[in-house]
């Protein structure tokens, strides 16, 4: 699989007259190497390719990045990649711009004296936009756990109980059901603080009469999910089931008209005019959607501006909402597969309105 993706790459630099690449984003190197250490440098060139990582990391490196040379360095790696890909006959080399700060930029400078410095973007996040069956296995599993998760936690949610310690509990449940972590820091927001789009868990208890957002997912062998759900403790008045209708509809909407070829602003208008149409608009002030995989938020987008095209193999998130300031906001976020003829839903839980 790794040789594959390698070959790929090489296609790429051949694409672009590059003579060789430089790979230093941890989730890059791990996709085009299959080596899951943090740390460590990626070189690729036409004819040869390199993984060079220090002592903690040899071993598992070379029982891991079986189509890479494995080299350990002993001091600054940079000065032992610039040797081998002198060696070469490399002169122009690309880099990753999105992923080098200024001083490491400035490193590189100093380093590849003699070399031309070509910044690059997204060559190895193009080919990570479409997922294999393994990876595509691997997200199944991890939103199996994530959907286990939520089921459990609507008997631990209840008055008095802290968003912090729903959280809590949500990363153990998880963890005790086969994810290595979560995917990213649980978002649960209760109350007034669910119009809070990104409202971290708080120490705030759950009170009664309102909304609950819970925004989470588990990682799975490096692969992440992505799963919203809101609920409701005590009694919903009219206007509580009036936007998570409207939500609702528009989660059910969007899902219905996705297909590969759509533009990512396509598919963001399918839920965005759908709560427009009901005096909302401008209380939905996020894009529709993202991809995601070895990162939560991968470049494929839903939004306003993303003239990008869906095509199968996209694994991507769906999530509409409102926020009301004041009063709370309704989120409801499904991950799906982009399909040769349409999609496929792969998150299961209950998106009808649960009232604990």
């Amino acid at each position: 699989m790794e040789a594959q993706r390698l070959n790929k790459v090489r296609e790429e630099l051949e694409r672009q007259g590059i003579d060789g690449v430089l790979i230093s984003s941890p989730y890059n190197r791990r996709y085009v190497t299959g080596f899951t250490g943090t740390a460590g440098f990626v070189a690729i060139t036409k004819n040869q390719a390199w993984l060079i990582t220090d002592f903690r990391y040899t071993r598992q490196a070379t029982e891991q990045a079986k189509a890479y040379q494995v080299e350990q360095h002993t001091g600054q790696p940079l000065e032992m990649i610039r040797e081998k890909l002198s060696a070469a006959g490399v002169r122009k080399l690309g880099f990753e711009q999105n992923h080098l700060t200024y001083e490491s930029y400035q490193t590189y400078v100093e380093t590849f004296q003699g070399f031309e410095l070509i910044p690059t973007q997204n060559i190895v996040e193009k080919l990570r936009g479409i997922k294999d069956e393994r990876e595509q296995d691997y997200i199944r599993k991890a939103i199996e756990i994530t959907d286990m998760a939520f089921e459990h936690i609507l008997d631990f949610m209840k008055p008095g109980v802290s968003e912090r310690d729903i959280a809590t509990e949500l990363e153990y449940f998880m963890r005790k059901n086969g994810a290595v972590s979560s995917a990213y820091p649980a978002i649960v927001a209760s109350g007034v603080r669910s119009a809070l789009p990104h409202g971290l868990a708080s120490s705030k208890l759950l009170g009664r009469d309102e909304f609950v957002t819970l925004d989470f997912g588990a990682n799975y062998e490096g692969y992440c999910s992505d799963l919203t759900r809101t609920v409701i403790i005590g009694e919903p008045t009219e206007r509580h089931q009036e936007i998570y209708r409207i939500v609702l509809e528009a989660n059910r909407k969007t899902l219905e008209g996705l297909k590969p070829g759509i533009t990512g602003k396509e598919g963001d208008s399918l839920a965005r005019d759908c709560i427009a149409g009901y005096g909302y608009g401008e209380f939905f002030g996020h894009g529709l959607g993202h991809a995601f995989g070895l990162e939560i938020h991968e470049p494929m987008r839903f939004s306003q501006q993303t003239e990008d095209r869906l095509e199968p193999g996209m694994v991507l998130t769906v999530e509409p909402g409102i926020y009301l300031p004041d009063f709370g906001g309704v989120r409801i976020e499904d991950d799906i597969l982009v399909t040769d003829t349409g999609i496929e839903v792969l998150t299961k839980s209950n998106k009808e309105l649960i009232v604990l």
